[in-house]
């Protein structure tokens, strides 16, 4: 959330104009005190009872929808990238228009040269593959961002267990501590009537 904050607040900054399509309640209910007017829309229950890839498909055909109305001219995602069950990154990433990663100098030099002929040709491929290809990142980012919540969820578990664990086993000590003291004051006390009779 305080990525999509500070991406918000330096878009607007730069004399953008921001939309806002929240993918979860949790989201939306975070960035509608600060910017609930750029709400123009949520798509809830993607992941239940499971996330699928029809899901996912379902939001990029809306991306994609709303692109072909020219609602917007740029779309950018931003999800928790999973590294481990302890660490995840916040990851912004352009869905359109498609900006391909950089390729290393090696594989530019090797398909420099390179010439190829489609069949079907370019057009229909790319009229298939690049609404597929959207699909397919709307995917993985949610599932990243599953996997990060999952991992957090299990870390902030494991804290708390540990936590519980220490704070029993501090109680046990001071419970023996007392019951010692009670057996102690009970035995100073046979011990002292023993002596006065």
């Amino acid at each position: 959330m305080r990525g999509s904050r500070r991406l918000i607040r330096e878009l607007i900054a730069g004399g953008k104009q921001v939309k806002i399509l929240c993918v979860g309640r949790k989201g939306r209910d975070q960035l509608r005190r600060d910017f609930g007017s750029l709400i123009i829309g949520t798509i809830e229950d993607i992941a239940k009872p499971r996330l699928t890839f029809d899901a996912a498909d379902r939001v990029a055909e809306r991306i994609a929808r709303m692109y072909g109305d020219g609602e917007f001219d740029v779309c950018t995602i931003i999800y928790n990238r999973f590294k481990s069950a302890m660490t995840q990154f916040v990851t912004t990433q352009q869905l359109i228009p498609f900006a391909p990663p950089a390729a290393g100098a090696a594989a530019d030099r090797a398909l420099a040269g390179a010439t190829y002929e489609y069949e079907p040709d370019e057009s229909e491929i790319l009229a298939e593959l690049l609404p597929r290809n959207l699909s397919v990142q709307v995917y993985r980012a949610l599932l990243e961002n599953g996997a990060s919540e999952q991992g957090a969820r299990m870390t902030a578990m494991d804290s708390a267990t540990r936590n519980a664990g220490d704070m029993i086993n501090r109680l046990t000590i001071n419970y023996n501590r007392s019951r010692q003291a009670y057996i102690t004051k009970e035995l100073i006390e046979i011990i002292s009537g023993a002596e006065a009779v």
